[in-house]
């Protein structure tokens, strides 16, 4: 019998840049334990698609909304650490912070931090975040392939400086295990056999951050 999610992991997050494979992983990782699944659903920010297309414009709404779409997501998230329920979900919420200082010009920014700082973010703290690297070129080769329409709009230096400020954000966070993943070497949404190699990668996981390059132990 394939194996599955140590119990100690009650909530695990998938994170990484855009075409990095989050939902796809999570999704996988959700259907094999029984585990209930938490997506984002960039789709329903009315403000997405106009930022792509012209981004000093529509930073600060798209950012906004996000913020306040995140509230409700983690209040469903915090009940059903009540409820027990074990959970795989693709997004932390800490991700909005960098998105914000991304793509907001300072002022913005200010004004962003400020009415995030009077809003009230239920937590919980994941047990593990899988977090998938990629370079940009494969993230704009997978973006591409996948053929959202408003993505195909995203340029080539957004994604370098995504890639950058995530890797930042992980070198600094230590608020949970970190479990890094190299995508461009291990395929574990679509390869069986790299999916078998994660789940034993996460079940010998022993330390608070960990890199897995296919072919290392």
């Amino acid at each position: 019998m394939r194996q599955t999610i140590p119990a100690r992991y009650r909530y695990v997050v998938i994170e990484g840049p855009i075409g990095a494979g989050k939902t796809s992983l999570a999704r996988k990782l959700a259907e094999l334990g029984g585990h209930q699944i938490r997506l984002e659903d960039p789709a329903s920010n009315p403000f997405l698609e106009r930022f792509y297309r012209d981004s000093a414009r529509f930073a600060l709404p798209a950012q906004l909304a996000f913020l306040l779409e995140r509230v409700d997501e983690m209040r469903d998230i915090a009940q059903q650490e009540i409820g027990g329920a074990s959970l795989i979900a693709d997004f932390l919420p800490e991700k909005d912070a960098l998105f914000a200082r991304l793509t907001l010009a300072d002022d913005e920014l200010a004004l962003y931090r400020a009415l995030s700082a009077h809003i009230a973010m239920p937590r919980r703290t994941p047990d593990l975040v899988i977090y998938l690297q990629a370079s940009p070129e494969a993230l704009f080769s997978r973006i591409q392939k996948r053929a959202i329409p408003m993505e195909l709009q995203i340029s080539d230096a957004y994604l370098r400086a995504l890639c950058e400020i995530y890797s930042e954000f992980f070198y600094h966070y230590a608020a949970a295990p970190v479990l890094t993943i190299d995508t461009e070497h291990l395929n574990p949404a679509d390869n069986a056999h790299d999916f078998d190699l994660l789940l034993e990668r996460i079940e010998h996981m022993r330390g608070r951050k960990e890199v897995f390059v296919k072919g290392t132990r």
